[in-house]
């Protein structure tokens, strides 16, 4: 088969699968569908995604987070498209801002549990960035059928007003506009906020709304009286600014933030940004199809590295893993990736692409340092089936190997970002920065696999344990039922792998586009950049 068919057969898969991603989407921003977004213009309201695309600068750059978040989840109450929420980081009035906004037109707004857990991730990346924060609030408050999932525990519904607290506290800015419903404790995240607008007729915000209120203390009372724009405004001081409709709302929210006061930088370097060697568009055909096949990581970062940006730390040592430094859109980075390739070590031996080498980790450890000591961001690109393992790997100490890499990289101050090409399996996850490791912004391609093994070798191992408690209890199982047994194994545990399934439940923040890796790397480098390091680099104790 020549390299050229290859070429052209693995850009017909990967742009197929962004494809399907992109239909996904579509339907997801629909949000509640037609006649929920009529209704929603029938009151004279805007709906969540049309708030949100009049608050950004026209034609600026934009990264949604989440949008994939309850995909697939809550079938019994009719779905949850994007978790009920839209959280976006963009730029208004030049700044670059987090914004999140309620969407009515799904279930009224209320807060399913991947609705708090997706705000709590928009208020972390403003923390983290120290970025502004704009909420825009209509939300019916805590769907009651899952009260119990989203209000007592650490991660839940009530963390959200802490984070207001201490943002506000950190210096924070941040603005909610009430443009809705605002019910119960929901009322407190606008309230905590540093300024909050009320729209006229359609925004209303009270502890418990007039049923609640008549079955509590008997009380008659309609929802203006009890918590409209006129009370709040002229009576109870609650709320700030008086707004006639959604577009005046939100122009105003735009002449707020236009007046806030720059800030300190972290400083990273940045330079006049060069177009990368290899068209960022023909990244889909160098990536095999299924991920089945080695292939060379380098041809990927040409496609996304600035060009003649690359210089590549012990190049002939550790070869399992690339560790470059290198600019994106001019930014001055530190690349850690999975070379995918068959290589040979010093010794002549064959190392498998995917996998990290005792010698591998060595080096990523070293290299991680070097990046903290020069206060350069650091990027991950995951292709990873895990560690070596086997006796030979064992004595040579992989185990103390990788726990180095994953000491250095845990500790880091400088800003990280992982990008999961393919698979992200184990350990492998781990000593890359998954989620666990808090990176700044964690993006999959359409091609990425996430879980603790393959799916082959844990349909084995799990198909063996039911084979064992069978025969444990006396069954039978004949040739036939362990080949259907193992068939649905495989792809429930399959299911469960593909990227669909992990940004429905906010593991990744994003599927992209592997063409737009590049301006999402850099767009998260300009937020990092927006809070300056105050931290000191130091490490534990490191097994040598």
């Amino acid at each position: 088969m020549s390299k050229d068919l290859t070429f052209n057969q693995n850009e017909d898969a990967l742009k197929l699968a962004t494809s399907n991603v992109r239909q996904l989407l579509y339907k997801i921003r629909k949000g509640g569908g037609s006649k929920n977004i009529e209704k929603q213009h029938a009151q004279g309201k805007l709906t969540a995604r049309e708030r949100v695309s009049l608050l950004l600068d026209p034609d600026s750059v934009a990264f949604e987070i989440g949008e994939f978040a309850g995909y697939e989840m809550y079938q019994e109450y009719g779905g949850c498209p994007a978790g009920g929420v839209i959280v976006v980081l963009g730029y208004v009035c030049q700044r670059l801002c987090v914004i999140v906004a309620n969407d009515a037109t799904v279930k009224a707004g209320a807060w399913f549990p991947i609705a708090a857990k997706k705000n709590l991730r928009a208020q972390e990346i403003s923390i983290e960035n120290r970025l502004p924060i704009i909420y825009l609030v209509d939300s019916a408050g805590v769907f009651l059928p899952l009260q119990d999932e989203i209000f007592p525990d650490k991660e839940d519904f009530g963390r959200i007003f802490r984070n207001n607290s201490q943002m506000s506290a950190m210096g924070i800015p941040q603005i909610a506009a009430i443009m809705g419903s605002c019910v119960a404790g929901g009322a407190y995240l606008p309230i905590l906020s540093d300024e909050i607008l009320i729209v006229e007729k359609t925004g209303s915000v009270f502890l418990a709304g007039p049923a609640l209120v008549q079955a509590a203390i008997g009380e008659k009372v309609d929802s203006e009286t009890l918590g409209g724009a006129d009370m709040h405004c002229d009576l109870s001081g609650v709320t700030d600014y008086k707004m006639p409709n959604d577009t005046v709302c939100i122009a105003t929210i735009r002449k707020l933030v236009d007046k806030i006061g720059s800030r300190e930088t972290a400083g990273f370097d940045r330079i006049e940004p060069k177009v990368p060697e290899i068209d960022p568009s023909q990244i889909y055909g160098y990536y095999p199809e299924k991920g089945a096949k080695p292939y060379d990581m380098f041809d990927l970062l040409r496609c996304i590295v600035d060009a003649d940006s690359l210089t590549e730390y012990k190049a002939t040592y550790g070869k399992s893993l690339i560790c470059t430094y290198a600019r994106i859109d001019g930014w001055a980075v530190g690349i850690v990736a999975n070379q995918r390739k068959v290589v040979k070590n010093a010794k002549g031996e064959m190392q498998f692409g995917g996998v990290i080498f005792g010698d591998a980790a060595d080096k990523a450890a070293r290299f991680m340092m070097n990046c903290n000591q020069k206060k350069i961001p650091l990027v991950f690109l995951q292709d990873v089936t895990g560690f070596m393992v086997g006796s030979k790997s064992e004595q040579s100490g992989i185990i103390k190997d990788g726990a180095k890499m994953v000491n250095v990289m845990s500790n880091c101050v400088v800003p990280k970002f992982t990008v999961i090409v393919g698979n992200s399996y184990g350990a492998g996850n781990y000593a890359m920065c998954g989620k666990a490791y808090d990176p700044r912004l964690i993006v999959a391609w359409p091609s990425a696999k996430m879980a603790v093994m393959g799916g082959a070798q844990a349909a084995k191992t799990l198909l063996q344990i039911q084979v064992a408690s069978k025969k444990g209890r006396g069954e039978q199982v004949t040739p036939e039922e362990e080949a259907t047994l193992l068939s649905t194994i495989t792809a429930r545990y399959e299911a469960q792998t593909t990227p669909y399934y992990a940004a429905a439940r906010l593991w990744v923040d994003a599927i992209i586009d592997p063409a737009h890796t590049r301006q999402v790397i850099s767009l998260g480098i300009t937020a990092a950049n927006h809070a300056p390091i105050t931290k000191e680099f130091r490490l534990g104790v490191l097994q040598t």
